[in-house]
């Protein structure tokens, strides 16, 4: 009986795993078992971290409001809070923008929050 190699959809299947894998260390990149397994970590990881990195970038501009604010004299939580009460509808992240990018713009924001 005639061996079976089997066909182009094996390969098919390698050759994408590998394309993945291209770039990892040593055996990883090269050969297909290692690089199954790294390919798979790899989406695992990326899979988490899509959702990890959202809630690190809000604490960033969390951070970087709190730190503006405190310039002025407000706590971020006040801060949030007035902005609430004076019906801004700025979100954090431009917010954060606006307190890197243009202090006095920020100034402006608070200075409209307090009246």
């Amino acid at each position: 009986m005639p061996r079976a190699k089997r066909g182009f959809k094996a390969r098919r299947r390698r050759n994408r795993i590998m394309k993945h894998a291209k770039g990892n260390y040593s055996a990883r990149g090269r050969t297909f078992r290692a690089a199954i397994a790294q390919v798979h970590h790899a989406w695992l990881d990326a899979y988490r971290h899509r959702r990890t990195h959202k809630r690190e970038i809000r604490r960033l501009w969390i951070v970087r409001i709190n730190a503006a604010a405190r310039m002025h004299g407000l706590s971020y939580g006040r801060f949030i809070h007035a902005l609430k009460q004076a019906e801004v509808l700025l979100d954090r992240k431009i917010l954060a923008e606006i307190a890197i990018a243009d202090p006095g713009g920020f100034k402006a924001v608070i200075d409209a929050v307090r009246s």
